[in-house]
């Protein structure tokens, strides 16, 4: 089994010289140069810093974009963020479950409660398939103190914590996503009797 497509969360804001857009932009281009898709939601700000990154080296992309009529919060996409492969959904729910079915991983960078959401959906569908779940990445520093206080104030399960890796450079991502292969490959499993689209949310 490989992890052949990395999934990119973060917040729709920030251009060059803010850490995480450059963080999101070094990481695209690390997981493209490594011969891994990446996939994000076609926006501005990590997403779109994802998507160049990943242009930079001559690697492969995948956005969903999604036009709502009523959400006047939203930031929608950008004509920046073009990839050789897109989606479009009708809402944001089902744009995320389209995300979350192209990743065979998950890389959650600093946002608001877009990233909240997906951050929670992500780790909700690692708990429920736990052993069969997707890798989630948690990229930035202030992560750790973050989920310490989750650990205190949330009824947080002990397998729940296994599923995160926390990372802070490409080259770390790098070396997650590679050690995650290598648990794939020795322990090889099918899922028999699963040919519907639950399939798509699991290792």
């Amino acid at each position: 089994m490989e992890i052949k497509a990395v999934t990119f969360f973060g917040c729709a804001c920030g251009e060059t010289g803010d850490p995480y857009f450059d963080g999101a932009k070094a990481t695209g281009k690390a997981v493209a140069q490594s011969k891994r898709r990446v996939v994000n939601g076609g926006g501005p700000g990590v997403m779109l810093a994802a998507t160049l990154g990943a242009k930079e080296a001559n690697g492969r992309t995948t956005v969903v974009y999604y036009r709502p009529e009523l959400a006047g919060n939203f930031k929608g996409e950008t004509a920046q963020n073009f990839a050789d492969r897109s989606f479009e959904r009708s809402n944001y729910v089902s744009r995320t479950k389209k995300l979350l079915e192209l990743g065979d991983a998950f890389i959650v960078f600093n946002g608001g409660t877009g990233t909240i959401s997906e951050f929670g959906m992500a780790w909700g569908l690692a708990r429920l398939y736990f052993g069969h779940h997707k890798p989630l990445l948690l990229y930035g520093d202030f992560w750790p103190e973050l989920i310490d206080n989750m650990k205190k104030h949330l009824l947080i399960r002990p397998e729940e914590l296994e599923i995160i890796t926390f990372v802070n450079s490409p080259a770390e991502v790098l070396v997650a996503l590679d050690k995650y292969e290598e648990i794939l490959k020795k322990n090889r499993h099918d899922h028999k009797n699963c040919d519907n689209n639950e399939c798509l949310l699991l290792l």
